[in-house]
């Protein structure tokens, strides 16, 4: 059902503005009471384009009809939206009637200023669409606009505009009227890592993908999320679903760190219009030199030098006197993909839009909680995820942790592989029944051969409790028994498969709810009982 909102307030108030706002954000329809003036002199045969004679057509108006002009103006508007907008009334008469024909879906939004100066000076600089009166003071002269005030002892609600922004009376107005989403709809699903990384969360969330409206990645380019898309194609900026919902809008996160060659090379790669793409203006950028930077660190921790972390500790030393560390905002060609990416969500909050966080790296690699010093340059549980995206933990609904059968770290001085004993790829091969030499795992950013242990039960069940994990999704089952790869249903798993799982259900306190047999578009088992839910 539309609201009818009536503004009311003294010339420059910001009432136009408002109405706008309104409008732009929330839709609808703005009926304006000096255009409706204007076409009711013109069937009198009268050009009215001055402020002084449209205050006195108008008072004539409200004589004659003791102000319901306003209200069947009001009520020949066409359009819809969620909001109707009179701009606005004059006089209380005016704003009686429409309460009389609206009831309650009627709302008074009376706007002052404390600062009648404040008033004078945007009389003055404002652009105008009529001949304006030589001053301020000649505006008030008239009778009803004298008597202004005397609307905002029956409105609805009063704004001071001089003590708020544009955009606080915007909010506030909204508020008001009820349109704010609420702050605890759980609208968002975020997917992490469970265990150092690269455990196949690209081929997750590219299943995942068709069920969301939008997709938000966080992290940086040291982490090459890999799809089944023709064949293959790794994402290192981009959500990894961009492939699988053309119709997904997707958005990099403000706590997120490019490297622009990098990511415009996967805009293009990947097809992706500048509609389709938010990148927020606070997004950190990685320059040349981080990434020499961080050649130490290659020989010393394994890190992928990717230049990321680098970046990070200029973004945190960059507030000294030599100046700020440069933004997704300062960067030329990325200008066609930058936008608040906070108002994005808000807009899709507010559609209650479904909307899944891919998180980056895993669990184990976190600063905070991973084996310092062999960790990333941040925080990569479900906390650090929604901080670099900027939701609230309040939005989420679940959260999918990924696990593999055999967890990795980076090849090199990657750092210890937990509880786990470290293994060689020709071990897996010969416990799953594989052909000699099929595996070949390799980073995909880093390009090293990747380091293999047992399963690390412990590390599973102190992710689990980390992110609160509500699913498990357990991938690479082949390498547990190549025969999985020909399952398409949960009981075509082979029973040590099953067992696993059950014994991974019983640690993490989460059920499995997706296993991926292979990498293919249909190696996904889907055993979700909130597969597909609308909220």
């Amino acid at each position: 059902m539309t609201t009818i909102v009536v503004l009311s307030g003294p010339v420059a108030a910001g009432k136009t503005t408002l109405a706008t706002g309104l409008i732009d954000r929330y839709g609808g329809t703005i009926v304006k009471t000096r255009e409706t003036l204007r076409d009711l002199a013109a069937g009198e045969g009268v050009d009215l384009r001055d402020r002084r004679g449209l205050q006195e057509f108008g008072e004539r108006l409200d004589l004659e009809s003791d102000g319901r002009w306003v209200t069947d103006a009001a009520s020949s508007a066409t359009g819809g939206g969620a909001l109707l907008v009179v701009d606005a009334a004059r006089i209380t008469a005016q704003v009686e009637h429409l309460r009389e024909t609206y009831g309650r879906r009627l709302v008074h939004v009376h706007l002052t200023s404390s600062s009648v100066e404040e008033l004078e000076l945007r009389y003055r600089i404002r652009p105008s669409t009529i001949d304006e009166l030589p001053t301020y003071k000649a505006v008030t002269e008239n009778l009803t606009e004298a008597n202004i005030s005397d609307l905002e002892a029956t409105a609805d609600a009063v704004l001071d505009t001089y003590k708020n922004t544009a955009s606080d009376i915007l909010i506030r107005c909204a508020a008001h009227l009820g349109l704010l989403p609420p702050l605890t709809v759980p609208l968002v699903d975020v997917l992490v890592g469970g265990e150092w990384g690269s455990e196949g969360k690209g081929n997750i969330a590219y299943y995942l993908a068709k069920e969301y409206d939008l997709l938000v990645r966080v992290g940086g380019p040291n982490a090459g999320h890999k799809v089944p898309h023709g064949g293959s194609f790794t994402h290192r900026s981009l959500p990894s679903g961009a492939l699988a919902n053309s119709s997904a809008h997707l958005i990099i996160g403000p706590g997120a760190v490019i490297d622009p060659r990098v990511l415009l090379a996967e805009i293009a790669d990947a097809g992706v219009e500048p509609e389709r793409l938010t990148i927020d203006p606070q997004t950190m950028v990685i320059s040349p030199d981080d990434i020499v930077a961080e050649e130490e660190l290659v020989r010393s921790i394994g890190s992928t030098g990717t230049g990321v972390g680098s970046a990070t500790a200029r973004r945190v030393l960059g507030r000294r006197a030599e100046g700020p560390a440069e933004l997704a905002r300062d960067i030329p060609e990325l200008q066609p993909y930058v936008g608040q990416t906070s108002d994005v969500l808000s807009e899709a909050f507010s559609q209650r839009k479904r909307i899944l966080v891919e998180g980056t790296q895993g669990t184990g690699l976190s600063m905070f909680h991973g084996e310092y010093p062999w960790v990333t340059s941040r925080d990569t549980t479900v906390a650090g995820a929604l901080s670099e995206a900027g939701i609230g933990p309040r939005r989420v609904r679940r959260v999918i942790m990924v696990c593999r059968s055999y967890p990795i770290r980076v090849g090199g001085p990657s750092g210890p592989m937990g509880a786990g004993r470290e293994l060689t790829w020709e071990e897996i091969e010969q416990r799953a029944g594989l052909a000699p030499g099929s595996i070949e795992e390799k980073g995909s950013v880093s390009g090293k051969t990747r380091r293999v242990a047992e399963f690390d039960w412990q590390l599973l069940r102190r992710s689990a409790e980390l992110n609160s994990a509500t699913d498990i999704a357990l991938t690479f089952a082949d390498y547990i028994d190549a025969t999985n790869r020909r399952a398409f249903r949960y009981e075509q798993l082979t029973r040590p498969t099953i067992q696993f799982i059950e014994e991974i259900e019983r640690v993490s306190g989460a059920p499995v709810s997706l296993i991926a047999t292979d990498f293919s578009k249909r190696s996904v088992i889907d055993r979700r009982p909130w597969r597909g839910q609308i909220l």
